[in-house]
């Protein structure tokens, strides 16, 4: 054996594993992608063929967009999506607003219990949520609130209701990758700004949050995905389809006796666009938000 055979052996074994890597994101690719491209074929048949020849079947009479047009006029889309975006938009300015203030707070004023109450917010976000549903549709229909939060007096049917819930359960994470993000920032400019007169809230406003601008944005990107395609909380606590999200919505469109599988899975598909969107606009901060807070403990 020479010396210059020495490394041919791990040399061999990176590449074996690099080819097994590559191979295991190509069939999880595929396995991810194959659901997505079935619901697009279903959504392109018309229902006669699908009903006569089955849905694992050859195009059978052609494709056609006008489950697509019906989908998008009979399920009122433009309609359950303006839901989606009262619902959406103030529980992700409202998580970012809280989480970053608890951030601070944790992060920055030294008090007994702070990393207990740390611990506390992220273990919230372990918690099931099937497991609390009880208690939690109990307090939503029976819990007073005033009439101009809500005309009904509780918080069940209400987009409020859907707010907080969404509020609450988002809230423990982004608390945790704020605050670790806030460690990063050094302390000098904290003290530079106390020297110069400034309270904690303009450290807050003024200093931190401008300097937290790329977690925000990664948070921002995050929860706008998640609260977009919230599926149970928006069918357990609100009873009105007309206030529905968009995809708790698509629920209405199956019939009692028949329902049209061609035009739900074009909803669907309709329904995506606007997380696709936000995705392809913000891929950067997407990509950065699955290690936010990684970096430090």
């Amino acid at each position: 054996m020479t010396a210059a055979s020495i490394p041919a052996a791990p040399a061999k074994r990176r590449n074996r594993g690099q080819l097994a890597s590559t191979i295991f994101m190509i069939v999880m690719t595929v396995l991810w992608i194959v659901p997505i491209l079935f619901a697009l074929y279903v959504a392109l048949r018309p229902i006669a063929s699908t009903s006569k020849y089955g849905y694992v079947s050859l195009p059978h009479g052609g494709l056609t967009l006008s489950n697509f047009t019906n989908a998008w006029t009979q399920g009122q889309m433009v309609h359950y999506f303006l839901n989606s975006v009262w619902i959406t938009v103030p529980a992700v300015i409202l998580t970012l607003a809280m989480a970053s203030a608890v951030a601070f707070i944790l992060t920055r004023v030294k008090f007994r219990g702070s990393i207990a109450l740390l611990i506390l917010f992220t273990a919230g976000n372990l918690l099931p949520q099937q497991a609390i549903i009880t208690p939690l549709y109990w307090i939503y229909t029976q819990l007073e609130v005033p009439t101009f939060l809500s005309s009904s007096g509780v918080l069940y049917n209400t987009y409020l209701g859907l707010i907080i819930i969404n509020v609450t359960f988002q809230l423990g994470f982004c608390t945790f990758v704020l605050s670790n993000y806030m460690k990063s920032i050094p302390a000098e400019m904290y003290e530079a700004a106390r020297v110069d007169g400034a309270g904690l809230f303009t450290q807050w406003w003024r200093l931190t949050l401008p300097m937290c601008r790329p977690a925000l944005a990664a948070l921002a990107t995050l929860l706008t995905t998640w609260i977009y395609n919230d599926f149970f909380w928006a069918t357990v606590l609100m009873s009105t389809g007309s206030k529905r999200p968009i995809t708790s919505a698509l629920n209405d469109l199956q019939g009692q006796f028949v329902s049209n599988q061609n035009m739900i899975a074009a909803a669907a598909l309709i329904a995506a666009i606007p997380t696709l969107v936000v995705y392809l606009v913000l891929q950067k901060q997407f990509v950065a938000g699955l290690s936010l807070g990684s970096s430090k403990g």
